[in-house]
């Protein structure tokens, strides 16, 4: 593992605002979840860093559906990961709004490039744990500012690009900008993003993780209910296929297995596969 994790002899005070604090809820997941018997996912790093943290994490106690929708888009996104990979052992995997994402220590395969993009206080914090290789890097800036991913190099490495619970904190507008300077920066490049279920638009003061953070003062901004729509932006998305993640490991869902298909459809993110256009 070359993004070698950085052991602490202290809790590192967390000293973060806004939508960077979003990156503690799936961190708190992550750990959870690799403390079950019966863990979807195993992320001992992830629970390390939750260990090493100065924060009261207490306050997400109980949003079991939120925690379990974590590991099961985690385990989605790992696996479409992993398969990509295979397919270009030598590529460039783009994250944006990585968090305290370890994806990369999970997946590596010793010669991918891995690029992790977020907020400078995100990355700041990513830099207490995680050091930096030559196929390893972090950047620090706003996925919404064009400086930010037009500083991104691929060359003529194939390009996945992952963006996990990120583009339901922006207005539409701003995807749509993002998603345009993405298409016209890596043409043929293949995306995973997680697309918020419909149903929570607007009700992040009723959400129990996003209601605990950043003062209540965050909101779920965009999500799509049908993602086809996307290839109406003209910029060249095609989707190649999409995953509810209330379609897995449904020995976890308890109650919500009652519900319709229709009504699946509309209460569970899904994470989409993307291709981009070549130009």
């Amino acid at each position: 593992m070359n993004a070698a994790i950085l052991h602490r002899l202290w809790k590192e005070p967390v000293r973060l605002s806004g939508v960077s604090e979003t990156l503690l809820i799936p961190l708190w997941a992550r750990a959870v979840e690799t403390r079950r018997t019966d863990a979807i996912i195993r992320d001992p790093i992830a629970l390390e860093i939750f260990e090493n943290l100065d924060y009261d994490f207490s306050r997400f106690d109980g949003a079991w559906m939120t925690q379990t929708g974590i590991a099961v888009r985690t385990k989605i996104l790992d696996a479409g990961t992993e398969i990509f990979i295979r397919r270009h052992p030598r590529a460039v995997v783009i994250n944006l709004g990585a968090g305290l994402s370890t994806r990369f220590s999970r997946l590596d395969n010793g010669s991918i490039h891995w690029v992790e993009v977020d907020l400078p206080d995100v990355i700041a914090l990513r830099r207490l744990f995680f050091r930096e290789t030559r196929r390893y890097r972090c950047v620090a800036g706003s996925v919404t500012e064009p400086g930010t991913l037009d500083a991104l190099e691929a060359g003529r490495l194939p390009v996945l690009i992952i963006a996990e619970g990120l583009f339901m904190y922006f207005a539409e507008e701003e995807v749509r900008a993002i998603f345009e300077r993405l298409c016209k920066r890596f043409p043929g490049a293949e995306m995973l993003l997680e697309m918020l279920a419909p149903c929570a638009l607007g009700l992040g003061k009723y959400d129990p993780c996003l209601s605990r953070i950043a003062g209540g003062r965050l909101e779920f901004r965009w999500a799509l209910s049908d993602c086809r729509a996307l290839e109406s932006w003209g910029c060249g998305l095609k989707v190649l296929r999409e995953s509810n993640v209330l379609e897995h490991h449904r020995e976890r869902w308890g109650w919500l297995n009652f519900f319709p298909a229709q009504a699946m459809a509309v209460l569970g993110n899904r994470i989409v596969h993307l291709n981009i256009a070549r130009q």
